[in-house]
């Protein structure tokens, strides 16, 4: 851990490959055939098309991240960019929303991994899975960050061989015979049977299947050359993230252009055994276990760190929120709420806990996108032609996107999502003494030297 003053500072270890890999860890690939079953009876076997839409959202809105962690390249993601952007009250509101996101989604994540091993050793219950879930991941956030990029390389690896080998399954499968018998259709991505309403109805769920590249924007201040490498690894990370779900779902379709199964949850292991030899379907159910296993690492660590970034700010309880570990250099106290908070995964269904997640990322994206249009646009005066295409017309695109994603959340998570934001607007009112005052101040972070001018270059001290 370094010192500037009385300021705790992160390290920089993280380099381009150790933010994309974290980014894909997040997303954890091996998810696109977790859900596969509820996408394909929610778009009537328009799976491809689905995640194409999610796709283009998610696009324009990793743009955005790449433009707004140049503009403020600290620690604190959405939350950070909407309260220096437009307003810091709006900030607390947006980090308070993401929160949902940040906090509740490694709690979604080991359920779903307890539930895969619950599935291989059904005598042991799946509450002391997702204890063990828990005690693992924390403890190697907590050890460190390096620590966690080292594990999430080999763990991505396996997942990618894993859908690598299930995609050569469906289409050998489709060689034969199987299926369609032919790997050229338009059928996976249109249909004009099934209505528009499906087919956005099942990007709203996709876009579960991209959380995480956001992520990667929290760990700025852990990054070699951040400027640089932190907007590389969020368009990576969700280009090549996009680029796998679309792939795996379109061969998958094709070796099964149904989307009636006999239990949804476990559609693509249904179509596993149909396609592929039965040693694969152990093979399978392992690159699941270890997705949500990478997937948690990544999710806690860059929860914890948001944590961070509103306690340094006073946002939340300094003493608490806003320090590292001496000995480890990492936020040990936000690690380890985010690991009792997950406890309640104990009592809760994957259902509830990923509708808090979705309200939280949806408004996040709009916002982060809304704010490019503020800080660039607008306050920058940026509106040449080319500003005008990046810095309106794109963000402009992704936040219509984000607000049309989020209108077909369906009525549990909004109700869930609107009374969480009440509380953050009760406590914003407490913290601010009725508006009468700002929210504390979001500080730069003392190991970044930031200016006002947009055209003015961003030095990072190394």
């Amino acid at each position: 851990m370094e010192n500037q003053g009385d300021q705790q500072v992160f390290k920089r270890t993280l380099k381009l490959h150790h933010l994309t890999l974290f980014g894909l860890a997040y997303l954890a690939p091996m998810i696109v055939y977790g859900i596969y079953g509820v996408i394909s009876e929610t778009t009537h076997g328009v799976e491809s098309g689905a995640y194409l839409a999610s796709l283009v959202a998610m696009f324009f809105t990793a743009l955005s991240y790449c433009h707004m962690v140049k503009a403020f390249p600290v620690a604190g993601s959405a939350y950070t960019y909407t309260g220096k952007s437009i307003s810091p009250h709006l900030g607390f509101m947006v980090g308070w929303a993401v929160m949902l996101d940040y906090v509740f989604i490694p709690m979604a994540i080991w359920l779903i991994g307890a539930s895969y091993f619950n599935a291989a050793f059904p005598s042991i219950p799946s509450w002391a899975f997702v204890l063990g879930f828990i005690f693992v991941t924390t403890s190697i956030n907590i050890i460190g960050i390096k620590i966690g990029a080292q594990v999430n390389v080999v763990m991505v690896l396996l997942q990618l061989l894993v859908i690598g080998a299930f995609i050569a399954f469906s289409v050998k499968a489709v060689m034969h015979g199987i299926g369609t018998g032919t790997m050229l259709s338009i059928s996976p991505f249109y249909n004009k049977h099934v209505p528009f309403g499906f087919v956005m109805a099942g990007a709203s769920i996709a876009c579960y299947s991209f959380l995480g590249f956001d992520a990667v924007s929290t760990f700025v201040e852990e990054a070699v050359d951040p400027l640089k490498n932190i907007p590389r690894a969020i368009l990576l990370t969700t280009v090549i993230g996009g680029l796998i779900f679309i792939v795996a779902t379109y061969t998958t379709h094709m070796a099964h252009p149904g989307y009636v199964y006999k239990d949804a949850g476990n559609a693509a292991f249904e179509i596993a055994k149909q396609v592929a030899p039965p040693i694969f379907g152990t093979i399978f159910l392992i690159g699941m276990i270890i997705a949500q296993f990478a997937s948690g690492i990544s999710a806690q660590a860059s929860g914890a760190r948001l944590m961070y970034a509103m306690g340094r700010d006073n946002v939340l309880p300094k003493k608490i929120f806003g320090v590292l570990s001496n000995k480890f250099n990492t936020p040990i106290n936000n690690i380890i709420i985010t690991g009792v908070i997950a406890l309640l995964a104990l009592k809760l269904t994957v259902a509830t806990s990923t509708s808090f997640i979705n309200f939280g990322a949806f408004t996040a994206f709009a916002f982060v996108n809304i704010s490019v249009i503020v800080h660039y646009f607008i306050k920058g005066k940026r509106r040449s032609f080319k500003d005008t295409i990046l810095f309106l017309i794109f963000p402009m695109i992704g936040a219509s996107f984000c607000f049309l994603l989020l209108t077909n959340l369906d009525k549990a998570a909004l109700t869930l999502g609107c009374i969480w934001a009440t509380f953050g607007l009760i406590y914003l009112i407490f913290l601010t003494k009725g508006f009468k005052v700002s929210p504390p101040e979001m500080a730069a972070g003392s190991n970044n030297i930031i200016t006002t001018d947009v055209e003015s270059k961003i030095k990072i001290e190394q």
